[in-house]
C-alpha cells in the first residue's frame, strides 16, 4: 500500500497527498531505498524464493529486482517468483504499468499483480507455489488512537477485532498476518516504535519476536517520508524453528543524516517486553531505593481552591503560553498549600527543546522562571513544564543535591544508549532527534535517590562523584545504601 513514487504521480496535489496519507496510512517509498539499503541483503538468493509485497503500491520494493534479471530470463522469472497485490485500484494500475517499464507484457503483469485487501486476510494461494515467501514490504501504519479519532479511518477498527485484540497499528496486523501463515523470511519498513515504544508495541512485541529473531536493522533518525515525523525502521526478520521468549542479540545501523551513521549492538530483553534501552530500565529497577521519595506532580486548580488564604504565591500558569513564555500570576493561598509550594523547588520538563541547553531534566522553578510555582489553571499536559512535590519533605540542598543527580544519571544514559530508553517526540530540524522522558520513568528515577538518613560522609562522596561525573561511584554508593 506504500512504496508509491510521488514523483511519478505528477497529477495529485499537496492536500490529496495528505489525504491519501491520512485515509489509507500510506507513505511513499523510493527506489532509492530498494536499492540502498535492501537489495544488498537479497542480492544472492534472488532464485531461491518468491518475491511478494502484500503492500505494494507501485512496486518499488520488489520490481526493481527484475533490473538484475537477464532479459531473455526476465518475463519467465516475474511469471513464477514475483506477486504484488495493493488495496487501492489505481496502485494496482500504476504497478502494472511499473512491470511493462521493465519488460513484462500487460497481460503477464496484471496476472501476478492484483488488489486484494490483504490485512483482512493472507492469500493462502501464495502458501502453494513452488518457492517459499520472501515477503519485504512498507505496510499501512496508522495508530489505533487516531483511527478512532477520526471519521474516514473509523473503518479499520475492525481490523482490530477478535485475534487482534490489544494491537495498536496497522502495521502490527499486517506482520501478524505474516507470523500466523508461517512466513519465514520478511523485511518491512516499519514505524521505530516497533523497537522504542512502551505500551503502542509492547503486547505486539512479546507476540512477534517470540516467533521471529531480528537479523538486523537500520533506523533512521532523519525524515524519510514527506508528509509524516514518524521516525522508520528497515528490520530484517528470520522465523525461529521454534516460538519461545528469548533474548535477542543483532546488529544495528543507526542513520542520523549522511554524515552521521552510528553502528549499534542491540540486546533485547523478554522480561522488558524486548524494549530496546532496557538497560536504563534495569539500572532503574536494580538500583531502587530501599526507602524511596514519594514523588507527584502538578500544583492543581482544585487544590489552590480548597486552600484558599491571604499568602501571595507567584506561579507561572502552565496553561498559558503567550509571546513564547507562560504568563505569570499570583495566586492567593493558606499556610499549608504555601508551604508546600515554597519547600517544593524542582519541576521536571518532559520534552526536549531540541538543544543542548533545552534537554529533558529537573530543573529549579525560580532559577528558570523566576517564582516559585508551576499552576496548572485547567488540564493537565504532560509536556508542559510540571512541579514536582516530594514526600517526606527533603531540604533545599538536598533537592539541589537530587536535580545534580538526576540530570546527570540521565544524560549518562542518553549518551550510553544514544537516549533510545526514551520515546521519540517528534521529528523536527533540531541539532539532535527530540526526546520525551515520561512521567513514570521521571518517579522511577527519582525513586533510586538514595537520600533517606544519609550520612554527611556519604552526601559528600555523592557529590564528589557527580561532579566528576563518575557513575560507577555512583553505582557504588546506591548499593551499599541499599544493602547496608
Amino acid at each position: 500500500m506504500r512504496t508509491q513514487n510521488w514523483k511519478e504521480v505528477n497529477t495529485i496535489s499537496d492536500p490529496e497527498k495528505r489525504s491519501f496519507r491520512r485515509t489509507f496510512g500510506a507513505h511513499i517509498t523510493s527506489i532509492d531505498v530498494f536499492q540502498k539499503y535492501i537489495f544488498p541483503e537479497i542480492k544472492d538468493k534472488l532464485y531461491e524464493f518468491l518475491w511478494v509485497d502484500l503492500y505494494a503500491g507501485e512496486g518499488n520494493l520488489i520490481l526493481p529486482i527484475l533490473e538484475f534479471i537477464p532479459n531473455e530470463k526476465r518475463i519467465d522469472f516475474f511469471k513464477d517468483r514475483i506477486y504484488l497485490f495493493d488495496v487501492q485500484p489505481e496502485m494496482v494500475q500504476k504497478c502494472v504499468i511499473n512491470a511493462k517499464n521493465y519488460g513484462i507484457p500487460s497481460k503477464i503483469a496484471q496476472n501476478n499483480i492484483n488488489y486484494r485487501d490483504n490485512l483482512d486476510n493472507f492469500p493462502k494461494i501464495l502458501l502453494n507455489k513452488a518457492f517459499p515467501i520472501y515477503h519485504i514490504t512498507n505496510p499501512p501504519y496508522l495508530y489505533l488512537g487516531y483511527i478512532r479519532k477520526h471519521e474516514e479511518t473509523q473503518k479499520y477498527l475492525r481490523y482490530f477485532e477478535a485475534q487482534n485484540d490489544g494491537y495498536q497499528d496497522l502495521y502490527q496486523i499486517a506482520m501478524m498476518n505474516d507470523l500466523r501463515n508461517d512466513l519465514k523470511n520478511l523485511i518491512y519498513i516499519i514505524p521505530s516504535n516497533f523497537l522504542f515504544g512502551a505500551s503502542v508495541s509492547n503486547k505486539f512485541r512479546l507476540d512477534f519476536l517470540k516467533c521471529y529473531k531480528i537479523l538486523k536493522m537500520l533506523i533512521f533518525e532523519t525524515k524519510m517520508f514527506e508528509f509524516t515525523g514518524t521516525n522508520i525502521c528497515i528490520g530484517f526478520f528470520k522465523r525461529k524453528c521454534m516460538p519461545k521468549h528469548e533474548t535477542l542479540k543483532f546488529k544495528g545501523l543507526k542513520i542520523k543524516n549522511k554524515r552521521d551513521i552510528i553502528n549499534k549492538h542491540y540486546v533485547l530483553k523478554p522480561k522488558y517486553k524486548y524494549r530496546a534501552g532496557s538497560e536504563f530500565l534495569e539500572f532503574l529497577e536494580t538500583n531502587k531505593s530501599k526507602n524511596p521519595l514519594s514523588v507527584k506532580y502538578y500544583l492543581l486548580n482544585d487544590e489552590v481552591i480548597k486552600n484558599k488564604g491571604k499568602n501571595q504565591i507567584s506561579v507561572i500558569d502552565s496553561n498559558e503560553y503567550v509571546n513564547n513564555e507562560y504568563k505569570k500570576k499570583v495566586l492567593y493561598v493558606n499556610d499549608n498549600l504555601k508551604q508546600k509550594i515554597e519547600s517544593n523547588i524542582l519541576y521536571v520538563q518532559t520534552v526536549d527543546k531540541g538543544s543542548a541547553e533545552g534537554r529533558v531534566g529537573l530543573g529549579i522553578i525560580s532559577d528558570d522562571f523566576n517564582i516559585v510555582g508551576i499552576y496548572v489553571s485547567s488540564n493537565t499536559y504532560r509536556t508542559h513544564p510540571i512541579q514536582i512535590f516530594l514526600e517526606p519533605q527533603i531540604s533545599i540542598e538536598d533537592q539541589i543535591l537530587l536535580k545534580n543527580y538526576f540530570n546527570f544519571v540521565l544524560e549518562y544514559f542518553r549518551n550510553e544508549l544514544d537516549s533510545e530508553f526514551l520515546t521519540t517526540y517528534k521529528y523536527s530540524k533540531a541539532e539532535y532527534t527530540r526526546k520525551y522522558l515520561g512521567l513514570t520513568q521521571v518517579r522511577s528515577l527519582i525513586e533510586t535517590f538514595p537520600i533517606m538518613n544519609m550520612e554527611r560522609a556519604i552526601k559528600k562522596q555523592l557529590i564528589k562523584a557527580i561532579e566528576k561525573k563518575d557513575f560507577h561511584k555512583i553505582l557504588e554508593i546506591g548499593k551499599k545504601r541499599k544493602n547496608g
